[in-house]
């Protein structure tokens, strides 16, 4: 049986989601083993502390690419910690906001530390050089993608 002129270990989607995968697992082990953190809580957490304001589920969604389902047991997880609050919206009360509370804000920047080091760690692995040419490369992407998509 022949097989196609398809190359998987070439194919960038394939090549990007596995280099994302291998950098985001190891980044996980640090905060689960720390603070008993899911990937979906991490990255509310991270949303609703580096925004600086409060956010709705969907923008929370929105700015790290989870399913809303995702979102929400993650919101509710990190409302029992007592790391977040919810305000009902004044104007329409199928929303709310979403705000780090002093305790949240606290394991945020504990967090962002522990990240802060990690991001050390794999510039010493990269090298300067190819940290440099990786950000370069992923900027590109990312700038063609915004342009593929905007209207």
């Amino acid at each position: 049986m022949a097989r196609d002129e398809f190359e998987l270990e070439s194919f960038l989607p394939y090549r990007l989601n596995r280099a994302a995968e291998f950098i985001a697992l190891r980044f996980a082990a640090q905060y689960k083993a720390r603070y008993q953190l899911s990937r979906p809580e991490w990255r509310t957490l991270a949303a609703l502390g580096s925004s600086g304001h409060s956010m709705t589920a969907t923008e929370i969604g929105a700015h790290s690419t989870m399913h809303k389902t995702k979102v929400s047991r993650a919101v509710f997880s990190l409302e029992q910690r007592r790391w977040l609050k919810r305000e009902e919206d004044g104007r329409d009360r199928r929303f709310e906001h979403l705000a780090l509370t002093p305790a949240g804000e606290q394991a945020y920047k504990e967090l962002t530390k522990l990240a802060s080091r990690y991001q050390a760690e794999l510039l010493s692995m990269l090298g300067t050089e190819d940290m440099k040419a990786l950000s370069a490369g992923l900027r590109a992407v990312e700038r063609a993608m915004r342009k593929s998509v905007a209207p």
